[in-house]
């Protein structure tokens, strides 16, 4: 979806940002004189007009400013063009640069009188400063008249060769502009791109890239040398630069690389083989394997350092570096894409969109990648229909026998939304599951059959339809339905639904031999009156009851034809004509009514409900093309994978031609290899000890001021160099920021642990080198720091990967631990919890005085986690399985509070089974455990023979990870299996602790803000006594009881069993028989759920 819109935004935003906001700020409508000025009133422009052929500086100076704040807020300022133009030869800088804002905007529209001011832009571009030299080519390319292309031509090559990166970006803008107004330049600006290609900055890659691919994108030859560079630039190149580089290198990469899918398919084959094999067959299999896919360096490296702008807080680099997974990653990989395409659903609608229809072509083709995630899609009801749609298209992709049930039960709702467009894609999704599962197709036929009782006509209507094409899948056994449905043509007004009902009664006649033809009498009696589509049922109908039950229907047939002769619509008598020479027989019949009834009664294909995003993913993902699915102007298609990989020596980049630049760059990293070593371990250190928020926030105002602060830095000195200097020791401490974020994410992954550590001391090494090279103020530092990555697979590298793996390997293990949970729509549990007790810090680390305070604090909070006994246990039971369901044997369950029986995270359930039959039941035991992700079951010992009327007690452990997600299994016996599940409220998912007044206001303080939920609830007078409130309260929850100080509050703690964090609740007792309920929790989740149950516990009767 790239443009030339882009390149032209980015000129217009980037100098004249500062520019425009401060002209603006002198036009705020504060001064009486700003509302004089947005006027039509032309004296005040003759007034502007004197001002700026004024003598003064400061008055030209003043009337600039306001003609840019007129510009910002969208006025029409081009009459004064004449007057500007005087004077943009000003000796001003600052007169200067607010002209060039001015030309930029009105240079296409004034052509001609842009024109007599050329000499002048040619001069500037000789300027000192850096601004006046861009602005006077972004100026210069902005006068689309051929005359001066020669003038352009030459200086875009003199700006391509400028000492200032800025300047050079600019040059690459000028490129395009330059190839629409006379393609016939191609070649001459194919050697500028060649050359801009090779350039170090970050700041000009991405304007390059832009222009490569408007003017030459079939070039791939260009891109061999600077692939590897442009590779590693990636990350501190800007936002809208990393997406047309990242689909650029999408491109070479299908051309460059073999198959990393051809992997997975010998696998697959291997698998598959015979049990009874020769050995010649084993041994080709075993050369098969041999020779499976290994991938090529270059490939890695892309998909290594695209992974962490998976991070981009820019919704187009994300979905950018998904698409580039998704088409070149292997399989297997390819899933780390999921979670942040997610994350941008929290965006607004727009991007919802994009993201959505992206994700449903995904989902089609692999459905394991978002099945974790299949809660973010459920449909909520602020969402538009577009975006409901999408929501209600990716849940039907991810359906399957494990999650049908929940799927049926959210559609079920969706029926029921005023939404009637929404509704009826809901019904339509229903029957998609009921033909892609079979277990399934009866349950939907039922529910279907149900919604025809619908008072509403579209749902009706959209049932009608999807129940006839269910009913072609198996007829056999739905006369019921059919018959049920024929009564319904009486109500129904729906010309589909209507034509629908007729095709089943006429398709399936001969199962409904008395009703068929009372159908055909009333429907010959509306026929005038039908829609088009209704009447051409009605005579096919006709025509095959004809031809099976003539002696009913011969007569009604022949008039339902009259009818149709003499019909308006041409269709119809078409029709009409053609039925009436195949079924009655006549001297003028061909050899055709022979076959009429073969012809009519022919067994037909049932249809298949198919996803409409099926045919989409010939399309590259993020693309116009795949959101329109046509083919857009401007599209590139993406090439199949070579059958074998072109010479990757290509892409080696000859040291010979710098060897002198080089060896001195060479000399210092030699001597400073002991500083490499101590900044890889004390990253470490720091990555453990800091927040990664600060360090994220601080990448991201860095990258946001970056432009502003070379421009200003320019304006002080006036000497292109110094800015530069800033730019590149702003990249390299900005690209070690991001790589430290690329590490957290690689250590996060699901992948070996071995080859994170790899990666992990390839990333420090090359951050360390930046941070070495951002002392040079010259331009090849940045060209050292790039080689330097492409070689970070060195053996210091790989000696000091051995070390972080062993480092590493713990932490790594317990973060992955919480990834393995249910995604919630609400879930916040993504970051890493901060735990109450505070692990003392050696005193190596900190100073004496922080190392005694942490001891203190730590101190103070081992002291309030002190597990009590239960205050109270819950009576209240909870039916798993009816006497009826389970053939007799009848199941309940109750939480017993009771602590760490089965282990420290289990919350004890204790289960009563009965045996309510006449016989003995043998061997019950818990069967298949189908629990959520992270979930674990400590069942009970099985039961070897229960006598009739006998009852039985036994305990169970649940791990349900802090949330109230069912443990579902099976309680089986010898003969039979029942599917049952256990759903904890969420008071049972905690355990009381003692705490003194103190140390509960210390633990509150610390929780407020987003960890703080609160609510004001109304008391009953006889439930406002102390006992009442903590008999009630304890009883919901289990909670402790803290005691208090002050009669109208009470309090009470607890910590969560799985991860134990705290969980603080006070009821403060108000007057006018109200009371405030708060609860403090790092579980935001957990806490607003017991909020909602502990209101009605205290408020009613």
């Amino acid at each position: 979806m790239s443009g030339n819109g882009l390149s032209y935004s980015e000129q217009g935003g980037e100098a004249a940002s500062e520019l425009t906001q401060e002209a603006a700020s002198t036009t705020s409508p504060s001064t009486p004189a700003a509302f004089g000025l947005f006027s039509s009133d032309t004296k005040k422009n003759e007034d502007l007009k004197q001002m700026l052929e004024s003598s003064k500086d400061s008055a030209k100076l003043d009337a600039m400013k306001r003609i840019v704040g007129m510009i910002a807020n969208g006025k029409n300022a081009s009459e004064l063009f004449p007057a500007v133009v005087k004077n943009v030869a000003s000796k001003n800088i600052e007169i200067k640069k607010l002209v060039y804002v001015y030309l930029m905007r009105y240079a296409e529209e004034q052509q001609d009188l842009a024109l007599l001011s050329i000499s002048t832009f040619q001069r500037a571009l000789k300027d000192p400063n850096q601004l006046i030299r861009a602005s006077a080519l972004r100026v210069l390319s902005s006068i689309r008249v051929p005359i001066i292309v020669p003038i352009m031509m030459l200086a875009i090559k003199e700006a391509s060769s400028d000492l200032s990166p800025y300047v050079r970006k600019n040059a690459a803008h000028a490129i395009q502009k330059l190839y629409s107004l006379d393609p016939e330049q191609k070649e001459m600006l194919i050697e500028v791109i060649e050359k801009l290609l090779k350039d170090r900055s970050t700041l000009v890659a991405g304007s390059v890239v832009m222009a490569f691919e408007e003017v030459c994108p079939d070039r791939i030859d260009l891109i061999h040398k600077n692939y590897r560079k442009l590779c590693n630039l990636l990350v501190d190149v800007e936002e809208w630069g990393q997406v047309v580089i990242i689909h650029m290198l999408t491109r070479y990469a299908r051309t460059q690389f073999a198959s990393p899918w051809k992997d997975d398919e010998v696998v697959e084959e291997y698998n598959e083989n015979n049990f009874y094999e020769s050995d010649e067959e084993e041994k080709e299999k075993d050369r098969k394997m041999k020779n499976t896919y290994t991938m090529d360096p270059d490939h890695r490296l892309l998909l290594r350092n695209t992974k962490p702008l998976l991070q981009s807080r820019n919704a187009a680099v994300v979905m950018a570096v998904a698409q580039l997974y998704w088409h070149l990653a292997p399989k297997s990989e390819a899933g780390i894409v999921s979670k942040s395409l997610v994350r941008l659903l929290r965006s607004n609608r727009e991007v919802q969109y994009i993201v959505l229809q992206n994700i449903a072509t995904m989902s089609i083709q692999r459905k394991g990648m978002f099945e974790p995630y299949l809660k973010s899609f459920y449909v909520r009801s602020t969402d538009p229909t577009m975006i409901k749609t999408l929501k209600l298209e990716i849940l039907t992709s991810l359906a399957n026998e494990a999650n049908i049930s929940t799927l049926l039960r959210e559609f079920q709702t969706y029926v029921k939304s005023q939404d009637k467009q929404f509704a009826a894609a809901t019904i339509q999704a229903i029957g998609r599951c009921a033909t892609n599962i079979t277990e399934v197709t009866d349950t939907c036929l039922n529910g279907l059959v149900c919604l025809l009782s619908n008072r509403d006509e579209i749902v009706v209507a959209e049932s009608v339809v999807v129940i006839k094409k269910l009913l072609q899948t198996q007829p056999a056994h739905h006369g019921e339905i059919i018959k049920h449905m024929a009564k319904l043509l009486d109500n129904i007004t729906v010309p589909v639904a209507r034509a629908s009902i007729l095709w089943l009664i006429g398709e399936y006649c001969e199962r409904v031999p008395k009703i068929a033809p009372d159908v055909l009498r009333k429907t010959a009696k509306s026929f005038t009156n039908e829609d088009d589509l209704v009447k051409l049922q009605v005579l096919n109908l006709g025509a095959k009851l004809y031809l099976t039950n003539s002696k009913q229907t011969k007569l009604l047939t022949q008039y339902v034809l009259n009818l149709g002769k003499y019909d308006q619509s041409y269709d119809i008598r078409d029709r009409t004509r053609f039925i009436r020479q195949l079924i009655v027989p006549n001297e003028k019949s061909g050899a055709l009514s022979k076959y009429a009834k073969k012809i009519f009664l022919a067994q037909k294909p049932a249809p298949l409900l198919e996803s409409p995003f099926k045919d989409r993913d010939h399309f590259q993902l993020g693309t116009l093309s795949h959101t329109l699915n046509s083919r857009a102007t401007g599209y590139l298609e993406l090439s199949d994978w070579p059958e074998v990989a072109p010479d990757p020596s290509v892409r080696n980049v000859d040291i010979a031609e710098s060897a002198k630049e080089w060896t001195g760059i060479l000399g210092k990293t030699r001597k400073e290899k002991p500083t490499e070593k101590f900044y890889s371990e004390s990253e470490e250190e720091e990555d453990e000890s800091a927040s990664t928020s600060a360090s994220e926030s601080k990448s991201g105002s860095e990258s946001e001021k970056e432009d502003k602060e070379e421009d200003s830095s320019d304006e002080s000195s006036g000497s292109s160099p110094s800015s530069e200097e800033s730019s590149d020791s702003e990249s390299g401490s900005k690209e070690s920021t991001a790589k430290k974020t690329s590490r957290a994410t690689d250590e996060s992954d699901s992948e070996d642990i071995k080859k994170k550590a790899k990666g992990i001391s390839k990333k420090r090494s090359t951050s360390s080198t930046s941070d070495t090279e951002s002392t040079s103020s010259e331009e090849s530092s940045s060209d050292s720091k790039s080689d330097s990555d492409s070689k970070s697979d060195s053996k210091p590298g790989k000696s000091r990967s051995a070390t972080s793996s062993k480092k590493e390997e713990k932490p790594v293990q317990d973060r992955k631990a919480p990834s393995k949970q249910d995604v919630f729509l609400l879930d916040l549990d993504d970051f890493c919890p901060v735990t109450t007790p505070v692990a003392v810090p050696t005193a190596a680390v900190l100073s004496p005085s922080l190392a005694a305070d942490l001891e203190g604090l730590s101190l103070s909070s081992s002291s309030v986690i002190d597990v009590t006994t239960q205050v109270s246990v819950p009576t209240k039971t909870h039916e798993l399985l009816h006497r009826m369901s389970g053939k007799g044997l009848a199941a309940h369950y109750h939480f017993s509070r009771q602590t760490g029986i089965f282990g420290d995270h289990m919350v004890s359930v204790q289960v009563t089974i009965t045996n309510t039959t006449d016989q003995k039941i043998e061997n019950i035991h818990v069967g298949e455990k189908k629990l959520p992700p992270g979930m674990r079951m400590h069942e009970f010992n099985p039961i070897g023979c229960l006598e009739p009327a006998e009852s039985i007690t036994v305990s169970m452990g649940i791990d349900f990870c802090d949330s109230t997600q069912t443990a579902s299994f099976q309680l089986c016996t010898k003969d039979d299996h029942f599917n049952v599940k256990i759903q904890p409220p969420v008071g049972e998912l905690l355990l009381p602790v003692t705490m003194s007044e103190k140390d509960f206001k210390k633990e509150q303080g610390m929780l407020t803000g987003m960890n703080e939920t609160s609510a004001t609830i109304a008391v009953a007078p006889q439930n406002s006594t102390s006992l009442v409130i903590t008999e009630r309260v304890v009883k919901a929850a289990n909670l402790g009881v803290v005691p208090s100080g002050q009669d109208n509050i009470h309090r009470f703690a607890a910590k969560t069993v799985h991860s134990g964090s705290l969980m603080l609740v006070t009821v403060e007792l108000k007057e006018s028989s109200t009371a405030q309920l708060i609860i403090n929790t790092e579980k935001t989740v957990i806490g607003s759920v017991l909020l909602r149950e502990l209101k009605p516990v205290l408020s009613q009767g």
